[in-house]
């Protein structure tokens, strides 16, 4: 696997702009300002931006309530984004999805979802509807560890096999099912890759927090699936950096876990030292993204707050499909 200069920067700049964005809610959820739940992706951009890099705007996937990275690697507007977030009328949903629920059905993001394992079957759906119209399309489903044990997860990969659509299953691995490790809650395998190994379909491991690594066990496990293999699933080890949610106290993390984490997992730091040690890219090439990434931050921020509230009379709008 070689990229260019361009992909390189390219595949920095998503996810520079994924961390980011991250840290800056972080801050921002402080100011009372942004109503519902919010859950943080930072830490865990390579995997997002690994995979989402190689699909196409045409290939769906589906998020869980962890989406943002997804969203923003498969394309979504990050201004939109930001106004969705904090709730206002120019929002990619209009104000109505907040940080859980965003889509753009324009880039085959099908939405972030708030309910652990509900992405599954909504991918699986994706990918017989790509089977039929036999374009080489894919779906796909981003899961972390709390889903790999849901009913809905096994119910999916079953019909992926029986059906053998083109369905890819994401597992994210960042260790914790909400408050709970994996080491209680996966069981004695500690495997999530060889559950859907027992499904029948074929499973790829790789480190997520290096995106190189990443990247080339998603090309491979792509190329078998387009090809007409059937599904298949990958399972990425990854770290996230903040709590389950955003206030989450995060009691059931061990002395100095996340300052450890954060010196030797840390994906942008990996691929810093990867393209820079290989002269691939310079450290004044990098630093060039991170002021212009941190500029659009700043300006989706500012937008966010000066966009209008829905009208309240809109409120019974896009409930149910509307038939012309």
């Amino acid at each position: 696997m070689q990229l260019n200069r361009d992909e390189l920067l390219g595949a920095y700049r998503r996810m520079k702009t994924i961390r980011e964005f991250e840290e800056r809610l972080h801050e921002e959820i402080k100011t009372g300002e942004i109503g519902g739940f919010t859950h943080l992706y930072a830490g865990q951009e390579a995997v997002a931006v690994g995979i989402c890099d190689q699909l196409t705007v045409d290939d769906k996937i589906v998020s869980t309530h962890r989406g943002h990275g997804h969203c923003i690697a498969k394309g979504c507007d990050v201004k939109g984004m930001m106004k969705e977030i904090y709730g206002r009328a120019g929002g990619l949903c209009k104000g109505r999805a907040g940080s859980m629920h965003i889509a753009d059905l324009e880039v085959g993001m099908l939405g972030a979802n708030g309910i652990v394992g509900g992405g599954a079957p909504q991918a699986v759906g994706a990918a017989i509807a790509a089977r039929i119209d036999g374009k080489g399309r894919v779906g796909v489903t981003f899961s972390g560890d709390g889903a790999c044990n849901q009913g809905t997860t096994f119910e999916a990969m079953n019909l992926a096999v029986v059906t053998k659509v083109p369905a890819i299953f994401v597992f994210e691995n960042n260790h914790y099912s909400e408050h709970t490790g994996d080491a209680y809650a996966v069981g004695t395998s500690k495997d999530i890759a060889s559950r859907a190994e027992g499904f029948g379909m074929k499973a790829w491991r790789a480190n997520g927090c290096d995106f190189f690594e990443t990247y080339a066990a998603f090309t491979e496990l792509l190329e078998y699936v387009r090809a007409g293999n059937g599904p298949a699933a990958i399972e990425l080890d990854t770290e996230r950096y903040y709590g389950h949610f955003e206030g989450d106290p995060q009691r059931y993390r061990g002395k100095g876990e996340l300052d450890r984490i954060r010196a030797e997992r840390d994906c942008l730091k990996a691929f810093r030292a990867r393209v820079t040690g290989a002269a691939l890219l310079t450290d004044a090439d990098l630093d060039a993204v991170d002021a212009e990434v941190l500029a659009l931050i700043e300006e989706a921020v500012a937008e966010a707050r000066a966009d209008e509230q829905p009208d309240p009379a809109t409120v019974a709008d896009d409930v149910y499909v509307e038939y012309y």
